[in-house]
């Protein structure tokens, strides 16, 4: 792997942390040579500190270090993309990234949905929702529900109609994430099963 650390005249280049496993960026560091060496052989990420004028292994005074993973570098060799495992939050403020935020796996829409369900979990005594009345119902009627759409589902697979079977997929994939509520569970911990046995 060529980087180009004479591109910029401090020797510096841009070093993007990203969690290996949820694909958050965490935050921005620099590293020269010397910290992209010393990152290699000790597998913690090491930067260039310019405000304390030397190399600075992250996590060297709080034990929040960030485990390598993958270094990776961009097209024009000066830039760093530097995947990792945290040990605790990554910001000297106590934050998960240096952006506030909270570095938990996300699937896209299908987060934003897990969302919404939850809150119905949550207000399913009040609530006017079609989720909302499944809660009510009972753990048998929502595991029912599964049961009855994957039905659905080996029906239309056995035929040619795509569209019949990609809207029964999605019925069977949002009444088994309200099962997955109502026994409090997430989607992160189905990752974590199908992780473990990929292993």
């Amino acid at each position: 792997m060529k980087i180009d650390f004479d591109k910029y005249e401090n020797g510096l280049v841009p070093a993007i942390i990203q969690d290996v496993r949820t694909k958050n960026v965490l935050m921005l560091g620099f590293m020269n040579l010397e910290a992209y060496e010393k990152t290699l052989a000790l597998k913690k990420v090491t930067f260039f500190s310019r405000s304390k004028g030397r190399l600075w292994t992250k996590g060297e005074e709080t034990k929040n270090y960030l485990h390598l993973e993958n270094i990776a570098v961009d097209c024009d060799n000066d830039t760093l993309l530097v995947q990792v495992t945290p040990q605790g939050p990554t910001c000297h403020k106590g934050t998960d990234t240096c952006w506030g935020e909270t570095n938990k796996v996300n699937f896209g829409f299908l987060s934003k949905l897990e969302e919404v369900i939850e809150d119905r979990w949550n207000t399913k005594d009040t609530a006017d929702s079609y989720v909302a009345s499944l809660f009510r119902s009972g753990i048998n009627k929502v595991a029912q529900k599964v049961g009855e759409e994957a039905v659905e589902v080996v029906i239309e697979a056995k035929d040619d109609n795509d569209h019949l079977f990609l809207n029964e997929s999605a019925d069977l994939l949002f009444h088994y994430m309200v099962l997955l509520q109502a026994k409090g569970f997430h989607l992160r911990d189905i990752e974590k099963t199908l992780i473990a046995r990929h292993k």
